[in-house]
């Protein structure tokens, strides 16, 4: 059970999924952080993105109290020496391909009818941000976006969301009764 306390691995895994959904992470960037990039008394992270650069990013309640729980029983399984956040019960950094496994295996359990992946609540996240936000800007930014264009395919804007967007924001969308547009 994804929720049991008492299997490390799987309080592991929810803290994985907990933090992938909540900071919108890369499978590459979670597997790639260290005990000292996070900072759960501030609820931030720092991930090292593609090109090598850094961003900060928030952590929210749910993934800092599923970290606090990892944590705890993390001795458990990690070595003296082992600088990483998650590890293998082979008391290593846990590599990208067992987060899939892992991932696809709670999904399974959990008799979801689709696969459950890391890009999946990449890609849940962004589109959570967005719907809610509508600051596509601030999306890139933690999405870790060089490019805006990215961010948009990623996201999956649809025209017609674009469409009511521009509708009630742009002062020229809204026509006035009665008038014609001759241009």
């Amino acid at each position: 059970n994804i929720t049991d306390e008492q299997d490390p691995l799987a309080v592991r895994d929810r803290a994985i999924m907990e933090l992938m959904y909540s900071s919108g992470l890369r499978l590459a960037e979670l597997v790639g952080l260290n005990l000292v990039d996070i900072k759960l008394d501030e609820r931030q992270l720092r991930v090292t993105g593609k090109g090598s650069r850094e961003r900060v990013l928030p952590m929210g309640r749910m993934a800092v109290e599923w970290l606090q729980k990892w944590l705890k029983v993390r001795p458990l399984l990690a070595g003296d020496e082992e600088q990483a956040l998650f590890v293998s019960k082979r008391k290593q950094r846990l590599s990208a391909r067992s987060v899939q496994e892992r991932l696809d295996g709670w999904g399974n359990k959990q008799a979801l009818n689709a696969h459950v992946h890391p890009h999946k609540l990449r890609h849940s996240f962004a589109t959570h941000m967005l719907e809610s936000s509508g600051d596509l800007r601030a999306v890139q930014e933690l999405l870790g976006h060089a490019d805006l264009s990215t961010t948009q395919i990623y996201t999956h804007l649809d025209f017609q969301h674009l469409a009511k967007v521009y509708d009630s924001a742009h002062p020229r969308a809204k026509r006035e009764p009665g008038s014609e547009d001759n241009e």
